[in-house]
Formats: C-alpha cells, sequence, structure tokens
C-alpha cells in the first residue's frame, strides 16, 4: 500500500505570494498579501490560533503548502450568511469543521447542562458555536455562496459519518453528510484526502465527480452503487431495530483497518452514503513535514490580549507521535485518527522544542508535554507484515499485550535524554496519559519517566477496579495499575521526590452495576484516593460504549441469539448515584449514598469508625466541615 507523497506534488500557481505570517481572517489581511481572493476557506468553530494542535491550522498551512490561498472564518456568527462572506467567494471550496470538539461535548456536561465556559474562545467566552456546528455552518456557506463545494471535516464530521447515536436528543441520527447537505466529508487525519481532494478541483474537477479518495464520504442516488461494498444495515433498520445498531458499529470498527479495510455503504432512504477505506498514514518524513510548517504557534493577532485557554495548556508542548492501538470502548480515537502509530523523527521533535524555546511566549524552560494521544506509544506497533496479515482484535493491549506487538520504549527513553540536555531546557514534563500496562514492560522507563519527567504529578487512567466494567472498557486487570503504582513510588522515594498519580476513573460507564461502583469507592478509600472532579460517562458518537449505551447490547460479543446484553445504567439518578461512589468523601453526597447503601443491604458501610464508607451524621450549615480532606491530601490526589 503505498500514496504518492503529500508534499510530492506540484504546487498549484499562488505559490508564489509565498506563506502567510498568519492565515487572513479578514480582507484587510488579503489585501496586505495581495491576494485578490481564497482558493480554501476553512470555517472552524474554535478561536483561530496558528499552532498545529488545531485542525484548521493544520489543515490550512497544509493547503498552503501545496500552493493554496488559505483564509480562516473562525466562530462566525451562524445566525445569517453574512458571516460567511467576509472573505469573499473561495475559489475552490468551504472546508467546515466544528474545531477541536464535537460541539455538543463542548456545549454540554454529561448531565445535560449547559456548560458556562468555552476552552477554545477568547477568554472562555461560550455560546460562541451554535449546537452541531457542523450542520449549522455547511448550511450558511451554501446560502452565502451556492454552488462552491463544501467539504466537512473534523472529530465532529469524523464521528458522525454514518447513521449514529445521539446522547442529546436521545435518538439515531442520520449521516451528518446528509443533514449538512455537503458535498463531500473527510474523515480522520485528513491531510492526504484534503490535498487531493484540492488538487482535483483546482484542475476543474467537479466535486461530484471524486470518488475514488481514500478517507472521504459521499452520497449518491441509491440506483448508482455499481461497485463492489460492504453494506451496513440501512438508517430505517438501525433507527428502529438496536441489534442492528451495535451489529452497524462494529461493522464500522472491522472495516477501520488502512491496509484492508474495504468501502462501507449505508442506505438512506433514496440515497446511499458510502465510506471509503481510510486513508493511509502519513510516514515519518510527511509527519516531520507537516509539523515544521511555518506556525507562529500563537493565536492570531486579532484577539490581541484576550485569553484563550487551550493554547494556553498546549502552547509548550510538542506533539511526538499519533494514532492509538488501545482500543478503549469509550473511546472513538481509532475510529477517528487510526490504531497505526505515526511517529516524527528525534530531530524534527528537537528543532521544535527549540522552536517553542526561542519563539513562544512566556516560556520559562518548561516543555508542558512530549506526547501525543497517549505518552509512550512512540515508535511501537505491530511486528507483523501489515500487508499479509489481517488482524481482527479491537485493541492491541486488552485482554493482554499482543505478543506480536513490539513495545520497546527505547526510542523514547532516548529522545527523552536527548530533548531535557538541549540549551535552555529546564524540565520535560509528560502531560499525555501513560498506559500502564505498556510501561510495566520496560522497568528502565519506568524509572526514567519517574525520576526525569513527573512535575509532581502523573495522569494515569485505571478507569475502573471491577472485572465486569474493565472487561465492557477494553481496560487491563487494576492489579497491574497497582504493580505500577508501586513502582512509581519506589522510583520517587529513589529520586527523594514527592510526587502523586493522578487516577481516572469513569462512572456509569455500561456494564456497571451499583455493587461495582461501591466496590470502586471501597478500592480509593483502601488505597487514599480522594477525587475532586469525577467524570460520569458520556456516549459520544460511534464509539463501542456508546453502541451498548444505546442498545444494550455487547458489540464486542458475537450477534447469533439476540446478541449479548448489557446492563446500562441510565437516567439522571442512576448516573449521579455511581458519579457519588466515585466522590464518597463529599459530604454532599452522603444522603444519596446512605439510601443506596440501606438498599444493597450494606448499612455496615454507614457509621463513624475507619472501615464506613460515608458516616452516620451530615453537617449542618455553619458547621466546620470535618470530613474535608487535609490541605496536603487534598493537592496530592487532585485531578
Amino acid at each position: 500500500m503505498s500514496e504518492p507523497s503529500l508534499y510530492g506534488r506540484r504546487k498549484y500557481w499562488a505559490k508564489r505570494f509565498g506563506p502567510a505570517p498568519v492565515l487572513p481572517m479578514s480582507r484587510k489581511e488579503m489585501d496586505e498579501l495581495g491576494w485578490d481572493s481564497c482558493d480554501i476557506i476553512v470555517v472552524s468553530g474554535d478561536a483561530y490560533v496558528d499552532h498545529p494542535s488545531f485542525g484548521m491550522a493544520l489543515i490550512g498551512r497544509v493547503l498552503e503548502a501545496q500552493g493554496f490561498r488559505v483564509g480562516i472564518i473562525a466562530q462566525p456568527d451562524w445566525q445569517s450568511p453574512a458571516a460567511f462572506s467576509v472573505l469573499g467567494r473561495p475559489n475552490l471550496m468551504f472546508g467546515v469543521t466544528s474545531g477541536n470538539m464535537d460541539s455538543m461535548v463542548n456545549r454540554y456536561t454529561a448531565d445535560g447542562r449547559r456548560r458556562s465556559d468555552d476552552a477554545y474562545s477568547p477568554d472562555q467566552q461560550p455560546d460562541l458555536r451554535p449546537d452541531r456546528a457542523v450542520i449549522a455552518y455547511c448550511n450558511r456557506c451554501r446560502q452565502a455562496y451556492s454552488g462552491v463545494p463544501i467539504v466537512a471535516g473534523g472529530i465532529e464530521a469524523s464521528l458522525r459519518r454514518v447513521a449514529h447515536y445521539d446522547y442529546w436528543s436521545d435518538k439515531v441520527r442520520r449521516s451528518i453528510l446528509l443533514d449538512a447537505k455537503a458535498d463531500m466529508l473527510i474523515y480522520g487525519n485528513a491531510e492526504r484526502a484534503v490535498v487531493e481532494v484540492a488538487h482535483r478541483l483546482a484542475a476543474a474537477e467537479e466535486i461530484a465527480d471524486i470518488k475514488d479518495v481514500r478517507g472521504t464520504v459521499f452520497a449518491r442516488p441509491t440506483s448508482e452503487t455499481g461497485r463492489e461494498v460492504v453494506r451496513l444495515p440501512a438508517y430505517d433498520i438501525v433507527a428502529q431495530d438496536p441489534l442492528q445498531f451495535a451489529r452497524a458499529t462494529r461493522l464500522v470498527f472491522d472495516e477501520a483497518d488502512p491496509v484492508h479495510g474495504r468501502a462501507l455503504v449505508q442506505q438512506h432512504a433514496k440515497r446511499d452514503v458510502f465510506l471509503l477505506p481510510p486513508a493511509v498514514p502519513l510516514s515519518t518524513k510527511e509527519l516531520d513535514q507537516t509539523y515544521e510548517l511555518p506556525f507562529t504557534r500563537c493565536p492570531h493577532p486579532a484577539y490581541k490580549s484576550a485569553r484563550l485557554k487551550a493554547w494556553e495548556m498546549i502552547r509548550h508542548s510538542v506533539t511526538i507521535m499519533r494514532g492509538c492501538f488501545g482500543g478503549c470502548s469509550f473511546c472513538a480515537l481509532a475510529c477517528h485518527a487510526g490504531p497505526i502509530i505515526q511517529s516524527r523523527s528525534e530531530e524534527s521533535i528537537l528543532r521544535e522544542i527549540k522552536q517553542v524555546r526561542d519563539n513562544v511566549p512566556g516560556f520559562t524552560g518548561i516543555i508542558s508535554d512530549l506526547g501525543g494521544p497517549t505518552a509512550n506509544m512512540y515508535r511501537q506497533g505491530c511486528l507483523r507484515d501489515a500487508q499479509q496479515k489481517k488482524c481482527q482484535r479491537l485493541s492491541c493491549l486488552y485482554p493482554s499485550v499482543c505478543r506480536q506487538l513490539q513495545t520497546s520504549h527505547l526510542p523514547l527513553i532516548k529522545l527523552y535524554r536527548r530533548a531535557r540536555k538541549l540549551r535552555g531546557i529546564k524540565k520535560i514534563l509528560i502531560g499525555s496519559g501513560v498506559r500502564y500496562d505498556l510501561a510495566l514492560r520496560s522497568s528502565e522507563y519506568v524509572k526514567e519517566l519517574v525520576g526525569h519527567h513527573v512535575g509532581g504529578y502523573l495522569k494515569i487512567a485505571p478507569e475502573h477496579v471491577c472485572p465486569g466494567p474493565l472487561a465492557h472498557m477494553q481496560k487491563p486487570d487494576v492489579k497491574l495499575f497497582e504493580r505500577f503504582k508501586g513502582l512509581f513510588e519506589k522510583h520517587s522515594a529513589e529520586a527523594s521526590k514527592e510526587q502523586y498519580l493522578v487516577p481516572y476513573f469513569i462512572a456509569a460507564h455500561p456494564g456497571t452495576t451499583d455493587e461495582d461502583m461501591l466496590e470502586l469507592a471501597q478500592w480509593l478509600k483502601k488505597h487514599d484516593f480522594r477525587i475532586d472532579q469525577a467524570q460520569t460517562f458520556l456516549p459520544t458518537p460511534m464509539s463501542l460504549a456508546t453502541a451498548m449505551y444505546h442498545s444494550g447490547i455487547n458489540p464486542l460479543k458475537p450477534f447469533k441469539d439476540g446478541g449479548v446484553k448489557v446492563k446500562v445504567p441510565r437516567g439522571l439518578r442512576a448516573r449521579r448515584l455511581h458519579k457519588a461512589f466515585l466522590r464518597y468523601h463529599d459530604p454532599v453526597n452522603w444522603p444519596l449514598l446512605r439510601k443506596a447503601l440501606k438498599r444493597m443491604g450494606r448499612e455496615d458501610l454507614i457509621g463513624n469508625g475507619k472501615r464506613h464508607l460515608v458516616p452516620s451524621w451530615q453537617p449542618g450549615r455553619g458547621r466546620k466541615n470535618e470530613s474535608r480532606p487535609s490541605a496536603k491530601r487534598k493537592k496530592r490526589t487532585r485531578r
């Protein structure tokens, strides 16, 4: 399997203008660049930060490197088409994204409450993007300039590319391609597909005729199918039949392999939605070239002194790899970014660290992260010849680490050591989550990590402790976490450092019972963990766990005889109870927990002794809350 080099094409004629200091957001900036028009306009729900961690900037700079003039419309007023015409009519296409997050996840909590701030907006202003932003933006683009091709992309479009369960409306919605009335949808990492589409449009090809680009989704009348495909159950069927919905979700995951994946098609009334196989992952050289494009790594000057929290969190971090082969069922990353690890070269990473050191405002000598979707999958992957053998596993790590997986941490250790020796670098922190089941395979890595790259706290995600929930999550046995915890504490003591693990747990995940959450609460108390912020399972589109939540059927198991049923905590009452177990130490939760423990026949856990989970008394107003953890303990267990 091979593809033309991403940067090996003949550039579009507009290359003569050269790279822009920042991609323009106004006609004034276009005039200063000498542009009479934009070839491509990217519309996004995020504020424009010219940093490779922001999708609009990454795709914009990749297209610019192909010679195209790219403009940005960031967080437009979606109430009318006027805001979508500020840069004029694009010559080739609109690219539309909700931003780095699904707009519904961005705007609402797991309990359905409207969020009061938005980290991707200036000064965290809420409500600068609409619900279902891709749909709203695409429709306004069509109104502003009919006839201009519209290509949807980004996480929201990617994970809604077929019929999907929508938690916020509690129903199965059809492919977002149809509701947005876009001409095409690009899913996953979009560089290859968007470059191919842009060049073909520039060569005067009609977008309706582009039907062979990997990583794209398009719709055609059912009568035009005429090709070999894997047919998913139709929208009308999956909207009514939970078993068929679960089956369709599993089929999408089974065909997500960029080497062996086949084209999928799903009928929506009189139209077929085609999903071509995933794009070929970028090579190390292509990834290096992409991340070394001329990003300013800063917000657009138009934002002046406004704070952009999402940028502040990552401005001193460096991405070293893409992809994840963990296969956690609650995460749709494998269905978006893919399971194949794509790693940058050491030299490219070191050059970017120097760029951060020399050019990014506020740098104090500390790199906040060298990572990606995970911290420690750099240069790892399958040992088998991918061209010859197809693997049916959804996870390379569950139920155990695959014997065919290359898990050496030596390249990562070497990178860490070289990075921290660079002039002006005081500390290299690891902010991405560590897969402890992988880390345990390299005691040298754990010692290196703990001794040099933990800034007091290290994020880790056991998610649960009981076999039932862990199996539905596709997460490893908690004993592995306890082993890692022991090593972490041992090496911290050897380094004479006071450091703590920050564990992540999920409440109300499909396959979790009240008894499971009680056992987790007891485990937390035994290990002296007090969670300040509890995470409740949020059924995001396309994940396997979301299919469990909606259907009550486990798509990880065979579908014969109606499939394997899953117990699902539904409704606010059940979900709040599970969350309360995670925060058993909070007096606000004690009345709810007492009631539940009595119902469960566990009144023995109510009392004022060390063996009890919650006390029998309740602090009143104005009384000093004796249950609050000490300042030291609270700091140690902060999430």
